[in-house]
């Protein structure tokens, strides 16, 4: 009888790649899953794994193994679920993820609705940028995450996922309070093309938007300063060094000295949660959706007429 947890374990090495990499994604040591992986070797009389440099790598047995490790696991989550759906209690652990901004405009609000409503559902959160949380969920690792596209630039999920919208967050730019276009009620993204962007780390789905976007309003991106944080962005706005997209959502305070100014080509964030399809029957799935959604209409209300200036 092969036993689920040494499944688990070689489902999260072939997922991760590396021992450490299943480690993080299960929450125990390197050496649980080494003693688990062995264990599951003597179960099965196959050697699954082979050293590969200072590493290690699934043999033909163990990629086969693994393949069906997957499935029996992706139908245990489906019994779970059915399980779940029939008893109708809102209990156990949920796994959660949202990028950074979200996590601070939604989090708050929506993860103490749900331990008031539901006592005995455990919320485990998170801070991922989008692309990490959607691999999160595809490998297990994660029940939900809370991620974000671009009205000019959709996010591509991948198949066995289910997502719901949870608000739409518009975003102005933000600029220095002495910045010579920030007493104008609003402004064209060209009129920018000279000022230099604060932006996100290279290769992260935010920062791509941002180049795509003035790219395809014939500015040439001048990036001079890079930070992953919305705050970090902001803080260096106030000093003068750039200017940079501030989106509503998880924006507040202000810093002082900071001016917001909407663009005439309006940009939104859309907002969303995703989950797999083969939980989607879990009622502590649904009530966390339906408090994300909830929180997010919430911020949605409170965001009407959002131009801003920070306090000074």
């Amino acid at each position: 009888m092969l036993n689920l947890e040494r499944l688990r374990t070689l489902d999260a090495l072939a997922r991760h790649g590396s021992v450490s990499g299943a480690a993080a994604g299960l929450h125990i040591t390197t050496s649980a899953v080494s003693q688990q992986m062995a264990k599951l070797e003597r179960e099965v009389g196959q050697q699954l794994l082979a050293k590969n440099g200072r590493g290690v790598r699934l043999t033909d047995a163990g990629r086969l193994l693994a393949e069906h490790a997957a499935r029996i696991l992706s139908q245990v989550q489906l019994a779970q679920s059915d399980l779940e759906a029939q008893r109708g209690q809102v209990a156990g652990e949920l796994r959660v993820s949202a990028f950074p901004t979200a996590a601070r405009g939604l989090f708050p609000v929506a993860l103490a609705d749900l331990r008031r409503r539901h006592p005995a559902l455990r919320v485990r959160s998170r801070e991922l940028e989008p692309e990490r949380g959607v691999a999160g969920v595809v490998r297990g690792d994660l029940d939900l995450a809370v991620v974000l596209d671009w009205h000019n630039k959709p996010m591509p999920l991948p198949d066995g996922l289910v997502k719901a919208p949870v608000l739409d967050d518009p975003a102005d730019v933000a600029l220095p309070a002495g910045h010579r276009l920030a007493d104008r009620a609003e402004a064209d993204l060209a009129e920018f093309a000279e000022d230099e962007w604060i932006t996100w780390g290279e290769g992260e789905f935010c920062h791509e938007w941002l180049m795509f976007t003035l790219r395809s309003k014939g500015i040439e991106p001048i990036v001079g300063h890079r930070a992953a944080e919305s705050h970090t962005q902001l803080a260096l706005v106030a000093a003068g060094l750039g200017v940079c997209i501030a989106p509503l959502l998880g924006r507040d305070p202000l810093p002082e000295g900071v001016v917001t100014l909407p663009l005439r080509q309006r940009m939104r964030r859309h907002v969303f949660v995703v989950w797999r399809a083969d939980a989607d029957r879990r009622p502590s799935i649904r009530a966390a959706v339906r408090a994300l959604r909830e929180a997010g209409e919430s911020v949605g209300a409170a965001g009407g007429g959002h131009r801003e200036q920070g306090a000074g």
